[in-house]
């Protein structure tokens, strides 16, 4: 699987985003339809272009290969289109020349902004990159947190702002499962960038939160629509997000915490993963998510890169049998279900239970490059 997957990895993903750069106006192209079309004049993502900026500084450090730096540098430059001059923080949106569109300030973005610039920094060893990455987490820290913990949606201001962004399913969520994983996962990156102390004491928190707030172990699951308070608006388990924690939360509690706090976390992931592994594997790839105990049969795109690596993890801490055979039947049903295999495609958005594919975008703010080339960046590197 590692050699495979190094193979798709520089065959497949990395040269199709690196055909995206937009030489006229900076970053990337922000929407390529399902048909392959290129849309040069579409807005561009905060989301997608931080994500970019991990994915190519993340190939360089790991695959040992400076070629992909200039890319990475591409997307870096792009960045400071998404800045407020005035307020601090970057803006959900721009235009495809570079000028603000949606001047909404979502911790979200902040977050992924952060995952982005740290991992240039440990790429390259830039530290006006890292002192960049660190003047964003203090305005997280001071703007976006609050006493219950983060915020969601703001307005450019910082002026609370509704969360239609980052809720679904008829809820309005005045916090959510998603914004804390990956304000999480961008402080442990962070952290391994900086070393600095301020970080890892936010990560832990926010580790302990997910522990003790987010999982609800009664039901092996992370909950996922929460009011301010932190209670769960939905009855829903994301399959995709929980095999996603498992993995992810551990990587982050090893790196934020010392080896005698890891226990909890490590129960808590597997404990996760065994959930998704009974409830949502099929012969044919994992299901998307469980609303009001009826389950959503759509293969996403991210739902299956993520069941590699959480069933790979789970397999690293257990030793069970099971969570191989899981990971090896989900980079098949990867190849055979969702990697895109028209010249100039990449992968699909999603399909049914039976691989036909949905004809929604190839690319756009949430479409990216992460998850997949995430897939095979950690299996090169921990496999």
């Amino acid at each position: 699987m590692k050699e495979a997957m190094r193979a798709h990895l520089t065959g497949k993903i990395l040269p199709f985003w690196q055909g995206l750069k937009d030489e006229k106006n900076g970053g990337y192209y922000g929407y390529v339809d399902f048909d392959l079309n290129v849309r040069k004049n579409a807005p561009k993502g905060c989301i997608l272009n931080s994500r970019i900026l991990w994915t190519f500084s993340t190939a360089a450090r790991i695959l040992k290969d400076e070629s992909y730096l200039p890319f990475a540098r591409q997307a870096l430059a792009s960045l400071k289109n998404f800045e407020d001059p005035v307020n601090g923080g970057v803006f959900w949106s721009v235009t495809a020349e570079g000028k603000p569109l949606d001047t909404t300030k979502h911790t979200y973005c902040q977050a992924f902004t952060v995952y982005g610039l740290a991992a240039y920094a440990r790429a390259t060893g830039d530290k006006d990159v890292l002192q960049k990455a660190m003047k964003l987490f203090d305005l997280i820290e001071t703007r976006c947190r609050d006493e219950g913990g983060y915020a969601e949606a703001c307005k450019a201001d910082f002026s609370p702002e509704s969360n239609e962004k980052l809720s679904e399913n008829g809820v309005m969520a005045g916090r959510t499962m998603n914004t804390l994983l990956h304000v999480l996962e961008a402080y442990a990156e962070l952290y391994r960038a900086s070393g600095d102390e301020r970080v890892r004491r936010a990560g832990a928190d926010a580790l302990e939160t997910a522990l003790n707030v987010l999982y609800n172990p009664a039901k092996h699951r992370l909950e996922v629509f929460f009011d301010r308070d932190f209670h769960s608006l939905l009855d829903m388990q994301s399959y995709g997000h929980d095999i996603e924690a498992s993995w992810l939360m551990w990587d982050a509690a090893r790196a934020l915490l010392p080896g005698e706090q890891l226990a909890p976390y490590k129960a808590m992931c597997l404990d996760l993963a065994r959930a998704v592994l009974d409830r949502a594997m099929t012969d044919h790839g994992l299901r998307n998510e469980c609303v009001d105990g009826v389950d959503n049969e759509k293969r996403i795109w991210w739902v299956q890169a993520e069941a590699v690596l959480g069933f790979s993890n789970a397999y690293q801490l257990s030793g069970e049998k099971a969570f191989l055979d899981a990971a090896e039947k989900m980079w098949r049903a990867v190849q055979d279900m969702i990697v895109d295999k028209r010249p100039g495609g990449e992968w699909f958005w999603a399909t049914d239970e039976y691989g036909i594919p949905s004809d929604q975008p190839i690319v756009e703010e949430w479409k990216c490059p992460y998850h997949n080339s995430r897939m095979c960046l950690r299996m090169i590197e921990t496999a």
